[in-house]
């Protein structure tokens, strides 16, 4: 996502994650009880993952992940209005690259002349499912996030 928020800022795009909890807590990353705890989290998120886009932190209670959903890997675009224009549930880059890409033509289009009119669209999308990084990722919070893990799915 961080390669992809480089290539359209020159679009007058913007790409910010928001940090909202601890899907998986553990040892090392356990479930959050403080603002402080959460913004050390989310450093730690972004110098482990590279996120170099900017990371807004949701309230403790998780206010605004409720708002747009709570699912735990989200992407949602907005236009200039702010109104949403692209909902996924799950944040997968081929699928987000598709959508800025059509919005940007809609705009070309709208500079053109064209006339348009908006209508709503509902599509399957597919991710790539690596439960080696998966569970890399859930060891970096501690074993007791793999065990949780584990358990929920066996």
């Amino acid at each position: 996502m961080n390669a992809m928020a480089e290539k359209y800022e020159d679009r007058n795009i913007g790409s910010i994650f928001l940090y909202t909890h601890e899907a998986h807590p553990g040892e090392n990353y356990p479930h959050l009880t403080s603002m402080a705890q959460k913004t050390r989290h989310a450093y730690d998120l972004q110098n482990l993952l590279g996120v170099s886009r900017p990371i807004l932190l949701d309230a403790l209670d998780g206010a605004c992940h409720r708002a747009y959903g709570s699912m735990p890997n989200m992407t949602w675009i907005f236009n200039r209005a702010g109104i949403p224009v692209y909902k996924s549930d799950w944040s997968d880059a081929n699928s987000v690259e598709n959508a800025l890409s059509y919005f940007l033509d809609v705009s070309e289009r709208r500079k053109a002349k064209e006339r348009l009119a908006p209508f709503r669209v509902e599509r399957l999308d597919y991710r790539n499912q690596d439960k080696e990084a998966f569970y890399i990722g859930l060891m970096r919070s501690g074993q007791k996030a793999v065990d949780e893990f584990s358990k929920a799915f066996s």
